[in-house]
């Protein structure tokens, strides 16, 4: 009997960037003892839920890094993520992907975006300097979710970039997660719902949340508040279409960013 491959051809994939450090030439460590890896082991596992992960599914890869930091110039995991990219490509073809990236790896993801795969990115406690460029955004769907103490990267950094990427072509939007860490071991299970949620959103597998779908939808010139929203406001919408409307303290009429 003939092979008939495109049975178990996968229909979309995610791939992985978790964090690192500002400078590294060393490699990462190996397995179990690569703790910003094992970091994203839970999201992974709540993203091939959501999306029916699997033969004939979504694909989700985690990119490997060939050394633990960003490193100034050198850029190091833009390139990893670059790569990965290109063996999706190889792999499995023209399929769309979303790329998730935690703190470093966010970074690499938002700066990867402009790969020909990419149709959309969710930023975990990214690290966005205000200088990084936004054009590679440019019809993708950005959503970044930061807590709100985070001492590592910046929340308003976050929220700046969805901002400054909104005029360059892109959908953007910030989640404020209150009171939990870079790490995201506060309120962790809430990090991979809503991560995962997202994801399967943003691959046209399940509805957004309504006030993300909203906020995705706003124009390019709408202030960076408008685009910002709180985790624990969410909650009245959890279940409702894509296009039911922001409260309206996410369209500058009321409380604000929650820090």
């Amino acid at each position: 009997m003939a092979r008939q491959p495109s049975a178990r051809c996968p229909s979309a994939a995610v791939l992985l960037l978790h964090g690192g450090a500002e400078t590294g030439l060393a490699a990462p460590l190996p397995g179990p003892l690569n703790l910003p890896a094992v970091r994203m082991r839970p999201f992974a596992r709540s993203i091939s839920g959501a999306t029916g992960g699997g033969p004939g599914g979504v694909l989700v890869r985690t990119a490997r890094y060939a050394h633990r930091g960003w490193n100034g110039p050198r850029e190091d995991p833009l390139h990893d993520a670059v790569r990965a990219l290109d063996a999706l490509r190889r792999e499995a073809g023209e399929i769309p992907v979303v790329l998730v990236g935690h703190s470093m790896g966010a970074r690499a993801a938002l700066r990867a975006a402009g790969h020909p795969l990419v149709r959309g990115v969710v930023g975990l406690a990214a690290w966005c300097p205000d200088d990084d460029p936004v054009d590679q955004l440019a019809g993708r769907d950005v959503v970044l979710l930061h807590s709100t103490r985070d001492r590592i990267t910046s929340p308003r950094a976050s929220q700046r970039l969805t901002a400054r990427a909104r005029p360059a072509g892109a959908r953007s939007c910030l989640v404020a997660i209150r009171g939990s860490d870079h790490a995201m071991l506060r309120r962790a299970g809430q990090w991979h719902a809503l991560t995962a949620r997202i994801v399967a959103g943003l691959l046209g597998l399940a509805p957004l949340p309504g006030p993300v779908g909203a906020a995705l939808a706003l124009p390019p010139e709408a202030p960076a508040v408008d685009g910002t929203l709180d985790l624990d406001l969410l909650g009245a919408w959890r279940g409702a279409p894509a296009d039911t409307p922001p409260a309206p303290w996410c369209r500058g009429g009321g409380t604000g960013a929650p820090w």
